[in-house]
């Protein structure tokens, strides 16, 4: 299959697996709640695997060891700070439900059965947000493929991972902010499809413009080491069970162990 091809699957596959999560969350919320820690573990490990093991070497095989890697590399760090602190803040506070299993996912009780006559502001900031995200993601995914077909599937991998707790939180800041579940269900398949929108952004863009496939290699690097430090590694420290923080720091390990296998396969 040809880059372009391989690109549109697998973004399609994640939008596949983020349905699938969401869907989970919306007939017993308590089963990933319960799952979650391990799974942002694992993301954890894949987004710092695939960044150092992947992404970087294929930039540096790609612009050469200059300078303008790390600046790349930096931007794309320092960007999502930035989305984050000023977009994707506002809505999402943070990005994981609490892990209590009898926790209520809904407290307010808005989204249970109809639609809020007017949902919360919260909900349009959400989707904007999402939607940015999305194409985002989609864009690493198509430049990745592009450069090479090993950095498209890590690269794939981790934002698969990484999907499934964010849309998990997003399906529930919908809910929370007056949609029902069908409709909360239909707004994040559409936000999905931005992705989709992305991987055609990059293909177009990188068939056109030469090295544009392979400058947004460093600035995905970036982005997911910003994911995994500001955002998953802290919320595996919330949790003080030595048992389970013990197997937290293994699907850490096993994340960033996929990776390097992945690697070596390749090389």
């Amino acid at each position: 299959m040809s880059p372009a091809a391989n690109a549109l699957l697998a973004v399609l596959l994640v939008s596949a697996i983020s349905l699938i999560g969401v869907v989970t969350v919306s007939r017993d919320p308590a089963v990933l709640r319960r799952r979650l820690p391990l799974l942002v573990s694992l993301a954890a490990g894949v987004l710092v695997g695939g960044a150092m093991l992947h992404l970087l070497p294929e930039a540096v095989e790609a612009l050469g060891p200059g300078i303008e890697v790390w600046l790349l590399f930096l931007g794309g760090f320092l960007g999502f700070f930035v989305l984050e602190r000023y977009l994707w803040f506002h809505h999402h506070g943070r990005h994981f439900p609490a892990s209590d299993p009898d926790a209520d996912p809904h407290p307010t009780g808005h989204g249970l059965g109809e639609d809020c006559a007017e949902p919360h502001p919260v909900v349009i900031m959400n989707l904007v947000g999402d939607g940015a995200h999305n194409l985002i993601d989609g864009m690493a995914i198509g430049a990745a493929f592009m450069v090479n077909p090993a950095a498209g599937i890590a690269t794939t991998i981790a934002i698969a991972l990484h999907e499934i707790p964010q849309e998990h939180g997003d399906f529930g800041v919908l809910v929370h902010g007056g949609l029902s579940v069908r409709r909360a269900l239909l707004f994040n398949v559409l936000s999905g499809l931005v992705a989709v929108l992305g991987v055609t952004i990059a293909l177009l863009v990188g068939q056109r413009v030469d090295g544009f496939s392979a400058a947004l290699l460093p600035i995905t690097a970036g982005s997911f080491l910003y994911i995994a430090a500001a955002d998953l590694i802290p919320e595996i420290h919330r949790h003080r069970d030595r048992s389970r923080a013990a197997a937290q720091a293994l699907f850490l390990f096993l994340g960033v162990g996929l990776t390097l296998i992945l690697r070596l396969q390749v090389h």
